[in-house]
């Protein structure tokens, strides 16, 4: 029967099974500022390359891609097949990184994409002909080098004024349906209180 392993050596390989990944409570290895700048920085290179496939090899097998205007996209394949819809529906598409801000977990990446929607369809979007112009903020978690989980910003209702859903603002176009909007909201109102009477 071997030894009872004393108290610092039960210490010690309980510490080399967490290192070597053989414990049940492994940690992840800590990560540099700048590793997870570099991974950002290499990710959004890919983006303004128009690359969805480079794109795709930046994420972690089980990453979120959280675009909140648009809707959950789940792993590198779905990052993909978005992107690749996107550029082809924005042949002439830029995306400029206008800043990065990162911390050892986490970048944010502030940018500006411009290009006229005269490809392919987009979400479902018929191509307009019409010119882009979007800010935006992309908030990318890192982990081991990839990306775990991405949470994106942008307006809305820019896109869709740009692609011509929504009229321009401040045109005579936006105050008719402003104008049609609070009347039919009036009408309802008038509704419901007659109805609670």
């Amino acid at each position: 029967m071997p030894p009872k392993a004393t108290s610092k050596e039960a210490k010690t390989e309980s510490a080399d099974k967490s290192a070597t990944g053989n414990g049940a409570s492994a940690k992840p290895k800590r990560q540099s500022k700048a590793a997870v700048e570099k991974v950002a920085r290499s990710y959004f290179a890919a983006v303004a390359d128009r690359d969805p496939d480079a794109m795709a090899s930046h994420w972690h097998e089980d990453g979120i891609d959280d675009i909140v205007p648009l809707g959950v996209f789940r792993g590198p394949d779905a990052v993909r097949r978005l992107f690749a819809e996107m550029f082809a529906a924005i042949p002439d598409m830029t995306f400029t990184v206008e800043a990065i801000t990162a911390d050892s977990k986490a970048a944010a990446v502030r940018w500006r994409v411009e290009g006229r929607f005269s490809g392919g369809s987009f979400q479902g979007l018929e191509p307009t002909g019409r010119q882009i112009s979007l800010r935006g903020c992309d908030v990318v978690e890192v982990e081991g080098g990839k990306l775990t989980r991405n949470t994106a910003f942008y307006d809305g209702a820019d896109f869709a004024r740009g692609v011509g859903m929504l009229p321009a603002r401040d045109s005579g176009g936006e105050k008719a349906m402003k104008t049609a909007f609070n009347a039919a909201t009036k009408a309802r109102k008038r509704i419901d209180s007659l109805r609670s009477r």
